[in-house]
């Protein structure tokens, strides 16, 4: 039977009884949160109260492994590291929960551990739920603390992201067990010298993966440290408004902007800069540009900082912007796209970041291009390309940086991009080619010379038929033939010198022709080599200067380590001083804390004394004046009795001894029952004895 639980069924797991919790939203259904490797489902103790409430992981098929057991069993130590009380688990196996396995197969190898009161940061973000400044420091101190003490035992969970950070004060329920501000869940994936690697791991949630070096899966000690300083800075940027307001959605960033400069980046950047101070500023830009996760900051170079954070900078550059915002009219909401979207040349750029005046546009210019040039020669020009363009937004229009930024452009394209050239040429019509037109030429030459010599045979064809004719009269003709004959002959022969000439003359000039093709060819190849030898000559000269600046930057790399280590031991010594002087300053405070005590306790000793003499005299003086009110009621029914007994002069005494007693305590005795009354009538029985006195 699958596992299909609805609100108070329920489980008995380890002899304790357990029912299914209902969601708080949805009444009727069972409380469960869906992850990427299972569901998890609310359990209440039967006899107990919300405090004690447990967790249960039912894991998909593909992640119920046995290896789970191994892995909680080392899991269970780090329960009491900050934000780690999830690592306290009992997993379901065969020989234990058999009869329950056998009921619910899906439960195999699931996980029973503490649930965690409160919202995930992922709530915080999509509800675009803006904290306070104090709220946001205290998160962010709480997660760096939490990964401090995860990094210090070689540990990393390997998953972090918005929905496994759980807000535990952000919770109607007061829990007592939890003593961090966050939690951390979902660490199946947790990374340990002595935890087995998993079979599936997973590549890092969008909006918090590190791109440049997340290809198949995460699972190192230094997994946490990218996705960590992201969480952490969007932690002390939710307490600005603006930064809100540009949130992507379940992110802050947009997964394609991971590692780029866009619009969000530098908004956060210059948030952080301005509010919580430039070390801050600085860690999350290591974090942003580093190429491998092992160069980002370590959540204890977070703690230091953050340990150091002023709530009041951070309130007071945030009110500016409100009241500025507040007075001035609201700006067109700007859209999501990064600023790295494609642009062209001659594309306008008005409004874009170029066109803003803002302190680090020249540290962005040199980071992007920089990257841009590694990219290059790391055999990337695709990428290479996206970053040039990016960069185009910041340059100022007709610089040099930029005329050699658009060549890089042109470059990389016409290399992604080869124009298709024809399969072969086009052919040349004949009546085109040079060997037509030269043989043209020399038929024109031969036809020109071969006119005169079909006249002059025509010519002598006539002569020699007249002479046939006329047999007698053409002997005078036959010296004048034989003449014309050997003129003729003289003309064939210089026709055919002048052709042999004109042969010679089109050869030669072919030739020239030719030799002029070749010299051409030659030079082009030459200015080709030229020109390949120099281009080879500038990039070994460009790639001479990287190795120098790269060798510059880890030299400035190991000093800036250096000097860091220098000033951590100078903390370390100032922390020591300052411990002594607090704790000399402690005890001084204690003993004159003890001193205070003491005298205090003194004057509530003698002050209990007055007040109890105090009690006792009014304790007597109440008596006295009960014993007093007595008396005067006894000396009234006196008068009263001797004036009906006719006894005037014991009653007059009696009366006097009643207004003597009277008049020693007037005021109090005017408050009490119906003495005045009597005082009144004895006042009058003195005045005149005629006057009766009542019986009251």
């Amino acid at each position: 039977m699958s596992f299909q639980p609805n609100p108070g069924d329920e489980l008995v797991i380890n002899d304790i009884a357990y029912t299914i919790g209902q969601h708080p939203a949805a009444p009727g259904l069972a409380y469960a949160q869906a992850g990427r490797q299972g569901i998890v489902y609310q359990l209440i103790p039967k006899n107990g109260s919300i405090d004690g409430a447990k967790a249960l992981k039912v894991f998909f098929p593909k992640f119920r492994i046995p290896a789970m057991v191994y892995q909680s069993e080392h899991m269970e130590p780090y329960s009491a590291l900050p934000g780690m009380r999830v690592c306290k688990r009992d997993v379901l196996t065969p020989e234990r929960n058999g009869a329950l396995i056998g009921e619910y197969p899906d439960l195999l190898y699931a996980v029973i551990m503490p649930w965690i009161q409160g919202m995930t940061w992922f709530d915080v973000i999509s509800d675009q739920r803006t904290l306070t400044t104090e709220d946001s420091l205290r998160l962010a101190k709480a997660l760096a603390g939490t990964g401090s003490a995860m990094e210090q035992r070689g540990l990393a969970h390997c998953d972090l992201s918005a929905p496994n950070v759980m807000i535990p004060f952000f919770s109607e329920v007061q829990d007592p067990n939890t003593a961090s501000a966050v939690e951390l869940v979902d660490v199946e994936q947790m990374y340990g010298s002595k935890m087995d690697r998993p079979d599936a791991l997973l590549a890092g949630s969008p909006g918090y993966a590190a791109h440049r070096t997340v290809h198949s899966g995460l699972w190192s000690a230094y997994a946490d440290r990218f996705a960590g300083a992201v969480i952490i800075a969007e932690m002390l940027s939710w307490s600005d408004p603006a930064i809100v307001d540009k949130a992507w959605g379940e992110s802050y960033f947009d997964q394609n902007e991971m590692q780029a400069v866009s619009e969000r980046y530098v908004a956060m950047q210059g948030s952080l800069q301005r509010r919580w101070g430039q070390k801050v500023a600085e860690l999350f830009t290591r974090a942003w540009e580093s190429h491998d996760l092992s160069s980002c900051p370590t959540f204890g170079e977070w703690l230091v900082v953050l340990a150091s954070a002023s709530i009041e900078q951070a309130e007071a550059a945030v009110a500016p912007l409100m009241a500025e915002e507040e007075a001035a009219p609201a700006p067109e909401k700007a859209g999501s796209a990064p600023v790295t979207e494609e642009i062209t040349a001659d594309a306008p750029r008005e409004g874009g970041l170029a066109s803003k005046s803002l302190p680090e546009q020249e540290a962005v210019i040199n980071r992007l291009f920089a990257q841009a040039r590694l990219l290059e020669e790391e055999g990337k020009p695709g990428a290479a390309l996206e970053v040039y363009r990016s960069l185009y937004h910041f340059i100022p229009d007709k610089s040099p940086l930029q005329i050699e930024v658009e060549a890089a452009i042109q470059q990389l394209d016409a290399q992604l991009n080869p124009k298709e050239e024809a399969a072969e040429q086009g052919k040349i019509p004949l009546y085109r080619t040079k060997k037509f037109m030269i043989s043209a030429a020399a038929l024109v030459v031969l036809l020109a010379g071969t006119v005169p010599t079909v006249n002059i045979l025509a010519d002598q064809a006539e002569v020699k038929q007249k002479e046939q004719q006329e047999a007698a009269r053409l002997a005078e003709i036959q010296a004048a033939e034989e003449a014309e004959a050997a003129k003729a002959a003289l003309l064939k022969q210089q026709e055919e010198e002048q052709k042999k000439k004109a042969e010679e003359e089109l050869r030669l000039a072919a030739e020239k022709e030719r030799q002029q093709a070749d010299a051409k060819k030659k030079e082009e190849e030459r200015k080709a080599l030229q020109e390949k030898y120099d281009k080879q000559a500038k990039y070994e000269a460009y790639l001479a200067e990287q190795e120098r600046k790269k060798q510059e930057a880890a030299k400035q790399a190991a000093q800036a380590k250096y000097d860091k280590q220098a000033k951590y031991e100078a903390y370390l010594v100032w922390k020591k001083e300052r411990d002594i002087r607090l704790a000399k300053e402690e005890a001084e405070r204690k003993a004159a804390e003890e001193a205070a005590r003491k005298q205090e306790a003194a004057r509530k000793a003698a002050e209990e004394a007055r007040r109890k003499e105090e009690a006792a005299q009014k304790a007597a003086l109440k008596k006295k004046r009960a014993q007093n009110v007595v008396t005067l009621i006894a000396h009234y029914n006196k008068a009263y009795n001797a004036q009906k007994g006719r006894n005037i002069e014991n009653a007059e005494a009696y009366a006097r001894d009643f207004k003597n007693l009277y008049n020693t305590d007037a005021a109090y005795f005017k408050g009490v029952g119906k003495v005045a009354a009597r005082m009144t009538a004895i006042n009058k029985f003195l005045g005149n004895t005629d006057y009766v006195l009542p019986d009251l």
